[in-house]
């Protein structure tokens, strides 16, 4: 039905000193007459993120529908760069953000007031099917009204489960970093195996983490390869830079 594309790889760590890393996923699907973005990530991203929409021949202006999995900062707020997308987000998630105040969190109030007011702005209940082949599940605990969003008709179906499950180790050990409700997130990892395992060759694409199937065992396996690194300026001279991998574990 769509053609996949992961235009930015989530990355499963967060950032010892300066506040949160916020490197999110980001994905891509063509068909049936629609360009749709499956969250769309924070503004440092937005080089590469527009290089990789470049690269994939789709121009801002094509994108017909932008779904987010929830209000946060890191996956939320460049779909003001979309002009002619409809919005779809959680009506529960919009409900609880419309009355937080302005404080030292991850929603971005002001965002979230310009998205409420947004004239295509479509709000889902749990458990609804919109546009083709897609299912809003109700995951909360990461925020209240945090949406999985499961695609049929594909290859393989497809969970999208944002932060609800951001990562491997999350879905292995059944606990979560940075969740408001952690009985609720519980809950919501218990739901989102069920509906992973519901239908073998099921493809899971986390908010901050390689795409994962099950294998034999029943056990995430990650598909492809991780991309990461930092280059920082710690000499005298502009030209000369230290590259920092950080792609794989060191112990």
């Amino acid at each position: 039905m769509y053609q996949v594309d992961v235009l930015i790889q989530g990355y499963p760590g967060k950032s010892l000193c300066h506040g949160g890393l916020g490197w999110s996923t980001i994905a891509l699907l063509r068909g049936g007459g629609r360009t749709i973005l499956i969250d769309v990530g924070a503004f440092a991203v937005r080089p590469e993120f527009g290089r990789q929409l470049a690269a994939a021949g789709v121009a801002p202006g094509e994108v017909t529908d932008v779904v987010l999995t929830h209000a946060h900062w890191d996956h939320a707020v460049n779909y003001t760069l979309f002009p002619n997308a409809a919005v779809w987000i959680g009506r529960v998630e919009m409900d609880w953000a419309r009355d937080v105040p302005p404080g030292f969190n991850p929603l971005p109030e002001l965002y979230v007031q310009d998205l409420l007011r947004h004239p295509r702005l479509h709000l889902l209940e749990d458990g609804e099917r919109f546009l083709d082949g897609f299912t809003a599940h109700l995951c909360p605990g990461h925020t209240p009204g945090c949406l999985v969003f499961g695609l049929e008709g594909g290859a393989a179906p497809l969970l999208f489960s944002g932060d609800a499950a951001k990562n491997r180790a999350e879905l292995l050990s059944m606990a979560t970093d940075m969740t408001m409700d952690a009985a609720q997130s519980r809950a919501s990892l218990e739901r989102i195996w069920a509906l992973w395992r519901a239908v073998p060759g099921t493809l899971l694409i986390p908010g901050h983490d390689l795409t994962m199937r099950l294998d034999a065992a029943g056990r995430p396996e990650y598909l492809g390869q991780r991309r990461a690194g930092i280059a920082a300026w710690f000499s005298e001279d502009l030209a000369v830079m230290q590259d920092f991998d950080l792609t794989e574990p060191r112990f």
